[in-house]
């Protein structure tokens, strides 16, 4: 029995060894991809004509989705603000505390996880049915460098047009949140637009809109590095764009946990 249990015990830790290895090199993996792409950019921008194409696909084709996430966050954003701060906080300062809390933390991060979904997976699956289906390949015997054909052009269009993205959906949840508050909550309009001139800064625009740079980064690298590692045909394509999702939503929140830190307590925490 002692023997079995010391057998599982190692067998244990061998495990979450290997675990820590594979985290370790996976991260080697992805940042050495972040740093090529950065490397061929310097070196020469991409072409104008496929940096519009992924700026159209990532940008304008997420809005219509976009737009009706925003206007129910800020609806569900007004009706919760209205119910926690009831015989606490009057309802004039509403329309402040909803635009705070959407261009702080619920647009950039909202939006995000959103474009993340949608957006990671298609540049998984685009580039994973290139990759398995040795297009890729082909690319590199042809002289073409892969990373600057296909990489630097989602990547840059994902860092560019997630921030103008997010402006879209900080404006539409912060006339959602006003729809319910003059219609559902008994507060004037007068008194809402009021509340938000009072009580907006632009450095909490502006930490919502750096934030949404970095996701935009996260959100192109995760889909692009998933789908230039696929294997294994259909299943793999599966497997890859899941991958993509996963970890461009799991990486957005720990960096929006990281950003929010420095933001706040050390670039705008004398402002």
């Amino acid at each position: 029995m002692a023997d079995d249990t010391n057998d599982l015990a190692a067998r244990g830790v061998s495990y979450l060894w290997q675990q820590l290895e594979d985290g370790l090199a996976e991260v080697g993996r992805v940042s050495t991809l972040f740093y090529e792409t950065i490397r061929v950019q310097v070196i020469r921008l991409p072409r104008f004509r496929l940096l519009l194409q992924q700026m159209h696909a990532i940008g304008v084709e997420s809005l219509w989705l976009v737009i009706v996430v925003s206007l129910f966050t800020g609806a569900v954003a007004a009706v919760q603000a209205a119910y926690q701060f009831s015989n606490v906080v009057p309802l004039r300062y509403l329309g402040s505390v909803i635009l705070r809390s959407v261009i702080i933390e619920l647009g950039p991060v909202l939006t995000a996880l959103v474009v993340g979904g949608r957006v990671g997976a298609s540049i998984a699956a685009e580039l994973g049915t290139m990759k398995v289906t040795e297009q890729i390949d082909a690319l590199s015997a042809m002289g073409i460098n892969p990373v600057r054909y296909l990489i630097a052009p989602r990547v840059t269009a994902a860092a560019i047009m997630l921030p103008v993205i997010v402006v879209y959906s900080d404006a539409i949840a912060v006339f959602g949140g006003w729809l319910v508050a003059t219609t559902s909550l008994h507060v004037s309009s007068h008194t809402y637009i009021t509340s938000i001139r009072q009580y907006f800064y632009m450095k909490d625009l502006a930490s919502g809109l750096i934030k949404a740079l970095f996701f935009g980064v996260i959100i192109g690298l995760m889909g692009c590095y998933h789908g230039f590692r696929t294997e294994g045909g259909a299943e793999g394509v599966g497997k890859a764009t899941t991958g993509a999702v996963v970890s461009s939503c799991v990486l957005v929140l720990v960096v929006d946990y990281l950003l929010a830190n420095f933001l706040f307590q050390i670039v705008f925490a004398k402002q």
